[in-house]
């Protein structure tokens, strides 16, 4: 398109301005160029031969003005060319006539209200028939703009959508002087008229250019373009502060519409179609007619300025409120700024609004006439219209601007990149300023996380060390308490942390406020053993409901002299800190622990609420014998997502809270401290970092009573335990130690996570995933799931297994685990002080249970629970057939063990020969007619493996007998999986399901991957000498590093080794056995693995192949390291 610049008005005058100079001046060649130019214009012939091509057709009036407009572009024809439309607009009449004649017309749209910079009252138009023409509802919008101030477009960068012939744009640009306006249609043929237009209105009627007030002409000020939409601003990168558009309303889409390329040779209907065109946009509106002007929508966010305005012109038929909604559900805020009503166009078909009305609860907006103000449903107008009546609807001008601009448009980039669908279900319009205020944000926050991440981190079992960072600077910045990220332990919920706090001390006696025992074990709270001190009897702990007023729970103290106190403070104590100043003081006399919960008064304000324990601790150091719980459940959004965090300046305590998460919980959810994180950090964003130093706070050495350690059985068991190595900071470790995945996110996924979380008002449906699960491990598993079963859900399958083993030892079981059992569950078991059983396993069947050796064991053991991984076991890799499986479930059987398969762990199998999948029902059908009563078989199992779904954590459990679940329900501190969790699962399991229950395309493609990972990491092993148990399925194998026992290493001592930070490179020696090859290999490559003392196989270790693929290439790199330092 050729552009128009300020020199090529210049050049307008040049002849006359050189001339009237000198004589002297060289007018020779500017004469020669008249001559040429007269040449030129002779072509295009008279007025009369002009109009006589046009009459000819519509076609041939189109090429006749495509060569007028060639000359207007031209510097040295365009006077001449002026001066010409002049005399043809004196030639013909501008009435419909000379349409249907001469297939153009050239009219002058008076504007009775409006005075240009000119003066001028009217502007000189020409349409043809190919282009949309000026109807009532474009004047109507003119008007919406006219009720702006006159600053809406001074001075800023415009756009109008679907410009026609340029009339609006030039208006805007007449009487405004923005400094530029793009005017945009997709019809090739509407952009030469609209640039004849302009040529028409920025030049007299003797060809010489009309400056406005700031020297500018229009040709300055307007640039016309063939775009669809904003196309052309999108591909250039502009950026605008305004965009108008009256854009047609579809009543019918044709989905065949756009099928043909657009060209301006295209036939004279189909390019007039395109101003009523077009196919369905894919967007929720599309049934109203609507589905345009919702994609202009979203194309203006994602190039308008933060503070830009967008006005549009709304035709009323689908009803206020949808019109309306179609906004403010995108993030804007509307006002209508203009209304009238307009007859509807006779030839307008409105049938398909009645099919719709018939179809849904849905009554479209049309009036009798133009005075009727009673509105009628779309089938009373259609017969009213067929009977002669004639129909109008309301026509509205909206001016829309953007509540939330940076974060709006950080949503809708994210969604543009594939997520249609997303976008439908998309709800950013709010009643409630603070819950937008809240959601947004962290929408914006999850669309970066989602958009810029392929996967989820790794992050320490303490919580997501960025989340620490900003719990410790709100405490800061609002309550001037000098916290680090290391004096902060995360938990799932505030009950998770005050359950795991009591388990790490297993005290003889605690006392807990009334208001916080609900989700503790029955047995805690109805045990009366509470005057015994026998060590004998550790595993017997009682717990005592308080009243949560100070005084009151102060005597109860000094009366039963408990071990641990955890309480609240009702809120007219909680103001000062008096109260817990005496607590501080009558705990520490008797040797207490105490653990002071204040999520009732911890506010996420700017200003929050004084909270008096806070208070204190701005001026003094927290004793070693307390700790601070807080549960952050005070959202706006949603009430039922909770986060919690325990504040200590103890290391100890911080260090084996921090284990028993990662023992018991695996980790907290990560998008819910993304969530807590994006709320903190909008308080802090504003904030000028480190305005007020912290005063100097006392540290009192006050001397108390001898206070409860840890529990022997607790510390022993995280202490031997192989949990995650703590990352120093600036080091970059290799985690191949986690049962995580850091594979690439799938775009589905990402997508329903994004979209639980968009949604506002989710139906219970929409949440229940008991049917998705059953149908997901029918197929799967071939598991029975008749009305009897219960189905139960957690955060992850790890706490599910946690609560089985509490009924198990409830129930005076024993539990077995075959050798070579996923360590964190051993760990647990052990922590829970379960009795356990090791059920031997050998390398010769790659370390599967067997019949024989089942047998062998069950005939020694009571009460018998037999833990069994598959069909994928876990850490081996290896896979057990249905014929293994029927082999194992009849021992067990025989002996009337409960059986607990563990399915977490399955789904990503890539080696099927000799497999065959599972049909577990088939087999239990056999089994339970004759089997012991005692027998039952629990399936237990989770998705975030299966689905590749990173922090997306979900863990299901499926339960066949009645007193097994009256069990498992007296646990009650279950970390439930959010609202959000459930339908974004609910979501990927009916996407597998249309697939008839294989897995989804992305994750076959990583199947794929782990296939090829799980060969090359063997033969990586295999060349440095470690003997491979060669993997079959998910994202483990198991080595031993035969080559390497018993040889003798250097490391060098780190002052966590006890030495000093100036002898800290001194290196020492270690011998390579089961319980150092661990530590040797992460000190001197940095990868961490676990060894045989976690996979419970002597000798072999554990590597994870879930990595990023950098880290899996580093990782091989790693190993081949530590050969060439052993071999040196």
């Amino acid at each position: 398109m050729f552009l128009v610049s300020k020199n090529n008005n210049k050049q307008i005058n040049k002849q006359s301005d050189c001339c009237s100079r000198s004589s002297s001046c060289s007018c020779v060649g500017e004469r020669v160029s008249d001559i040429e130019t007269k040449k030129r214009m002779e072509k295009l012939g008279s007025t009369e031969e002009f109009v006589k091509q046009c009459e000819q057709s519509g076609d041939a009036a189109y090429g006749a003005f495509r060569s007028l407009l060639e000359r207007l572009e031209d510097p040295d024809t365009r006077k001449h060319a002026r001066i010409f439309l002049s005399d043809l607009h004196k030639r013909v009449d501008d009435d419909d006539h000379c349409l249907q004649k001469y297939h153009f017309r050239i009219q002058d749209i008076f504007l009775d209200q409006y005075e240009g910079y000119h003066g001028r009252k009217k502007l000189t138009m020409m349409v043809i028939p190919s282009i949309f023409m000026p109807e009532d509802w474009s004047f109507t919008f003119y008007e919406g703009l006219n009720r702006h101030p006159d600053s809406i477009f001074k001075d800023r960068t415009v756009a109008e959508l679907g410009c026609g012939n340029g009339w609006i744009s030039i208006a805007i640009a007449e009487k405004w002087l923005p400094s530029k306006v793009y005017g945009l249609d997709i019809n090739p043929r509407a952009i030469k008229v609209s640039w004849i237009n302009l040529y028409l209105n920025a030049m007299d009627d003797s060809g010489l250019p009309i400056y406005d007030a700031e020297k500018k002409t229009l040709l300055d000020r307007v640039e016309f373009h063939e775009s669809d939409l904003l196309s052309y601003c999108r591909d250039h990168d502009i950026q605008l502060e305004r965009i108008v558009g009256c854009i047609p309303q579809i009543l019918n889409p044709n989905p065949d519409a756009m099928s043909k390329m657009i060209t301006e040779n295209a036939s004279e209907e189909f390019l007039h179609s395109l101003s009523n065109y077009c196919a369905l946009q894919g967007f929720v509106e599309d049934q109203f007619g609507l589905g345009l002007i919702a994609k202009a929508v979203e194309e203006g966010i994602s190039v308008i300025k933060p503070m830009g305005i967008m006005v549009f012109n709304m035709g009323g038929r689908p009803g206020q409120g949808v019109c309306k909604r179609l906004f403010e559900r995108r993030g804007v805020c509307v006002t209508k700024i203009w209304q009238t009503k307009v007859i509807q166009a006779a030839d307008t078909d409105i049938s398909a609004l009645v099919e719709i009305e018939k179809n849904s609860p849905h009554r479209f907006e049309f009036f009798m006439g133009l005075t009727g103000d009673q509105p009628i449903c779309a089938r009373t107008a259609w017969a009213y219209g067929k009977a002669g009546g004639r129909i109008s609807h309301a026509l509205s001008v909206y001016s829309c601007q953007l509540r939330q601009p940076n974060q709006v448009k950080k949503i809708f980039e994210f969604l543009k990149n594939g997520f249609q669908e997303v976008s439908n279900s998309l709800d950013l319009s709010f009643e409630d300023d603070a819950v937008a205020d809240e959601k947004i944000p962290f929408l914006a926050y999850l669309a970066g996380v989602l958009k810029e991440s392929s996967y989820f981190p790794y992050e320490p079992p303490a919580g997501s060390k960025r989340f620490r960072n900003l719990i410790a600077g709100f405490m800061k910045t609002y309550h001037h308490i000098p916290l680090n990220a290391d004096n902060i332990v995360v938990f799932p919920s505030r009950a998770v942390a005050i359950e795991n706090a009591l388990r790490l001390f297993s005290p003889h006696l605690a006392i807990v406020d009334e208001h916080l025992t609900r989700h503790l074990p029955k047995q805690w709270l109805t045990s009366l053993a509470i005057e015994s001190t026998n060590n004998s009897l550790e595993d017997e702990l009682t717990v005592i409901e308080a009243p949560r007023q100070s005084d009151l729970l102060i005597e109860l103290i000094k009366k039963l002299k408990p071990q641990v106190v955890i309480t609240g403070m009702p809120q007219f104590e909680s103001v000062t800190s008096s109260a817990f100043v005496h607590l501080l003081d009558i705990t520490r006399e008797i040797g207490s622990r105490l653990f002071l919960d204040i999520s009732d008064h911890f506010e996420l304000s700017s200003l929050p609420a004084s909270i008096g324990v806070l208070k204190y601790l701005a001026g003094a150091h927290l004793p070693s014998h307390a700790a601070i719980i807080c549960g952050l459940v005070k959202n706006r959004v949603y009430s039922d997502l909770e986060v919690a965090f325990v504040v200590s300046e103890e290391e100890a305590i911080l260090k084996a809270l921090s284990k028993t998460v990662e023992v018991l919980e695996g980790n907290t959810a990560l998008i819910s401290q993304y969530y807590y994180g994006c709320l903190f950090h909008e308080l802090l964003a504003f904030q000028l970092a480190d305005r007020h130093q912290p005063a100097k706070r006392e540290c009192e050495e006050v001397k108390s009573a001898e206070m409860i350690r840890f529990a022997n059985s607790a510390i022993s068991v995280l202490n031997d335990s192989e949990l995650s190595i703590n990352e120093p900071e600036n080091s970059s470790l290799i985690h191949m130690d986690v049962d995580q995945s850091f594979l690439p996110i799938p775009s589905l996924v990402k997508a329903a996570i994004f979209e639980s979380f968009a949604r506002q008002n989710m139906a219970e449906s929409e949440v229940e995933v008991t049917p998705s699960i059953k149908q997901y491990i029918k197929s799967n598993f071939g598991f029975p799931v008749g009305s009897y079963a219960e189905f139960i859900y957690a955060d992850c399958s790890q706490v599910l297994f946690n609560k089985l083993v509490l009924c198990c030892i409830q129930e005076g079981g024993t539990l077995c685990f075959p050798s070579g059992s996923n360590g964190y569950h051993v760990s647990a078991a052990k922590f829970l002080k379960a009795n356990i059983v090791k059920i031997p396993t050998n390398s010769e069947v790659g370390f599967k249970l067997t019949e024989k050796v089942l047998i062998g064991v069950l005939e020694t053991v009571k009460k018998p629970w037999v833990y069994i991984s598959g069909p994928t076991i876990s850490p081996t890799g290896l896979l057990y057939s249905n014929k293994e499986m029927e082999d194992i479930l009849t021992t067990c059987a025989n002996f009337g063990a409960r059986v607990v398969i563990d399915t977490s762990f399955s789904g990503l199998e890539f080696d099927f020969e000799g497999w065959g999948g599972w049909d577990l029902e088939g087999i239990l059908s056999k089994l339970n007619s004759s089997c012991n009563p005692s027998f039952c078989v629990s399936l237990l199992g989770g998705l975030s493996l299966k689905m590749l779904s990173g922090a997306l954590k979900f863990g299901y459990l499926v339960l066949n007998q009645a007193r097994l679940v009256d069990a498992f329900y007296s646990f009650p501190g279950l970390s439930k999986p959010h609202a959000t969790v459930k339908y974004a699962v609910k979501k990927l399991l009916g996407l597998q399901e249309q697939r008839g229950g294989g897995p989804l395309d992305a994750v076959v493609k990583q199947i794929e991957n782990l296939e090829s990972r799980s060969r090359r990491l063997s033969q990586t092993l295999k060349k440095c000498g470690w003997e491979v148990i060669e993997s079959r399925a998910g994202i483990s194998m198991v080595a031993k590093p035969s080559t390497y026992l018993n040889k003798v290493v250097k490391l060098e001592r780190s002052p966590t080794d006890g030495g000093s930070a100036e002898n800290s490179a001194t290196n020492y020696e270690v011998k390579l056995e089961d319980s150092t090859i661990r530590d040797a290999i992460v000190r001197t490559t940095g990868l961490c693995i676990n060894s045989g003392s976690w996979t419970g196989i002597p000798g072999y270790c554990r590597f994870t192949i879930a990595l990023e693929d950098t880290e899996f290439e580093r990782a091989l790199e790693c190993i081949v390291k530590f050969k060439n330092i052993i071999g040196n």
